[in-house]
């Protein structure tokens, strides 16, 4: 049983509520067909999303949220900055050292920020007298964060795919809730507030070519995708293009002028930066067994990568860095129980070549059964 509560009241709630919380950007919708479905096939049937088939599912829900939830009257999209300062350039230009997407150098920000939704949730509850839960969305459930936001008001979805918030840039986390109370309708009248004017930073920086054309993701070729998405062997054609990108990539959100303009921290630190996610020495990552693996990175979004997958892409790393230190690591790295892992080593000590490297190819081969590693070897000798 919901009471009966004037819908701007409970939208003005909402938006103080949500404030209080620590979301910096916060709108209220009508629940109904989700905005750009039609597009999101289209992208799904163009085959961009790559191994990523789990977006292919729930197809029924994401075209409408009433699907999911039969109740729904309103949704509320809020968005959380976790913009905190630009990397030093001796940092970022540090071969040496293994770049992680700055989404990433905090705790799981989906078990950050779902507790306050819960919070926001209980508020209006209790304001309606509502007994049972809403429905909460964090990347997770079956509803088109970025486009609900910008139909919203938090923002317009840029060229790079962002979303990006004229007061905030796109360093954000979007989440939201579907209720069953009516609530004001907030939205401006013109929802697609900014432009990227004729700027094409994000397109002309991306190294992979990810970005084909505006508002156009291939995420096969996209660095975030190959390093976290991709469960296989990295294709050895972009392994070059991918720098020191070990977990995700920031190239097309650190050029955009909107960020640069714009970005700052946000009004409460919801999460905080962990110093050792911050530009990691690769030698020190790749050291690292299952065990040393899942203690460095307990509850950080790292972990969606497995050992195998960050070890992988730390191997394209140092292949990258081409830096002799790297020959006798990557010479153990060869004896991991994990062929995903000795693949990529074996690509990285082609890549840097030399007298050592060439050996410990040579005593790899002599024993190695697995296929793919084989062929990697061979590949690795020729000029």
């Amino acid at each position: 049983m919901i009471a009966d509560v004037n819908p701007a009241s409970l939208t003005d709630l909402v938006t103080i509520t949500a404030s209080d919380l620590g979301f910096d950007l916060v709108g209220v919708l009508p629940a109904g067909p989700g905005p750009d479905f039609e597009r999101f096939q289209r992208w799904l049937a163009t085959g961009h999303h790559g191994e990523m088939a789990y977006l292919a599912n729930r197809d029924a829900e994401r075209a409408d949220v009433r699907t999911w939830y039969p109740s729904a009257r309103s949704v509320i999209l809020v968005g959380v900055s976790y913009f905190r300062e630009m990397l030093p350039a001796a940092l970022r230009n540090d071969p040496a050292r293994g770049q992680i997407a700055a989404y990433a150098w905090s705790d799981d920000y989906h078990e950050a920020l779902k507790p306050l939704l819960f919070q926001l949730d209980a508020v209006i509850r209790t304001a309606s007298g509502r007994t049972t839960p809403g429905k909460v969305f964090v990347d997770s459930g079956p509803v088109l964060e970025r486009s609900w936001a910008q139909r919203a008001g938090l923002g317009f979805i840029g060229k790079n795919t962002c979303l990006i918030s004229p007061e905030r840039g796109s360093w954000l986390f979007l989440a939201g809730l579907v209720v069953p109370e009516e609530m004001a309708d907030r939205s401006p009248p013109s929802p697609r507030q900014g432009t990227c004017g004729n700027c094409t930073r994000c397109l002309d920086v991306c190294p992979t070519g990810a970005l084909p054309e505006p508002h156009l993701l291939d995420a096969r070729r996209c660095i975030s995708y190959l390093t976290i998405e991709l469960k296989g062997a990295i294709p050895r054609d972009l392994r070059p293009l991918m720098g020191n990108w070990i977990f995700g990539c920031d190239l097309c959100q650190d050029v955009c002028p909107w960020n640069r303009r714009f970005a700052r921290p946000a009004q409460k630190a919801v999460l905080h930066a962990r110093p050792e996610m911050v530009a990691p020495p690769l030698l020190d990552l790749l050291a690292l067994d299952e065990d040393a693996f899942r203690a460095r990175f307990k509850n950080s979004p790292v972990r969606r990568a497995k050992r195998r997958g960050l070890l992988r892409n730390v191997c394209v790393a140092l292949g990258n860095w081409g830096d002799p230190a790297a020959v006798e690591p990557l010479t153990d790295a060869l004896s991991d129980a994990e062929p995903l892992i000795r693949q990529h080593a074996a690509w990285a000590l082609g890549r840097i070549g030399g007298s050592p490297a060439v050996a410990a190819l040579s005593w790899r081969l002599s024993m190695e059964t697995d296929p793919a590693v084989r062929k990697e070897i061979g590949l690795a000798f020729e000029p």
